[in-house]
């Protein structure tokens, strides 16, 4: 099914430094064995915090200075990344979910930028990054049914089902990617003034994704004047 993902107008006009990439894929990676590349990519976050937290890190500001322009407290709420790397910090690991996510919050630490998943097959038309109305309905990984206030970044699809809350915060189990899983979305946004680095992350994801054997469909740097990407 066609589907097309992209930010809102409203959007690129309020952060205004927003860099965002995307990745359209296609086959099924339950079954791959991503430990090598991780490592590889966790040591670039090991070298990237010696001697400094997460939080000191450019791209992890650019991000909390955005929480704050939306009303959140930074300390409370963190982009992705932000919490990946704190984790990381903490317990010299990341969780195991599955080797698709896996190897993309490997990405997402070494690069100190968010980088989410979604099953497309669970998405309902297109996918965009926009203010709630107040008519999304969020699921939550415990089973609550969650609705964000109107003016809340979320992902949402034209169901009004939102894929993820608070932007780069918490994504839904709703299109979580599990092992049946055959056709995802990978977005990665960084709002440093960030092209390069985007740009990078994205031929990273390209060269990574071959260990997984999921065949890139679409690639995309998304930008104000070219906002989408569209699948086939």
């Amino acid at each position: 099914m066609r589907m097309r993902f992209q930010h809102s107008e409203a959007i690129w006009r309020d952060f205004p430094l927003l860099s965002a990439g995307a990745v359209v894929i296609q086959g099924k990676t339950s079954d791959r064995d991503v430990t090598r590349q991780s490592q590889r990519l966790l040591a670039r976050a090991d070298a990237r915090l010696q001697g400094l937290s997460e939080s000191e890190l450019p791209e992890i500001q650019a991000w909390r200075r955005a929480f704050a322009q939306m009303g959140l407290k930074p300390t409370q709420y963190r982009c992705a990344s932000e919490a990946l790397l704190r984790r990381y910090r903490k317990d010299k690991a990341l969780p195991h979910i599955h080797p698709l996510v896996d190897l993309c919050n490997a990405v997402s630490v070494a690069y100190a930028i968010p980088v989410a998943v979604f099953d497309l097959d669970r998405v309902d038309g297109n996918l965009e990054v926009r203010y709630a109305n107040g008519a999304e309905v969020y699921l939550a990984f415990s089973g609550a049914t969650e609705h964000p206030a109107p003016g809340e970044v979320v992902f949402a699809d034209a169901a009004s089902q939102a894929h993820a809350r608070r932007w780069t915060n918490r994504q839904s189990a709703l299109s979580a990617v599990g092992p049946d899983s055959v056709r995802a979305l990978i977005v990665a946004e960084a709002l440093h003034d960030a092209v390069a680095d985007v740009a990078a992350l994205l031929d990273e994801l390209q060269s990574v994704l071959t260990v997984v054997r999921a065949e890139p469909e679409r690639v995309a740097r998304l930008s104000r004047d070219q906002p989408a990407i569209t699948t086939s």
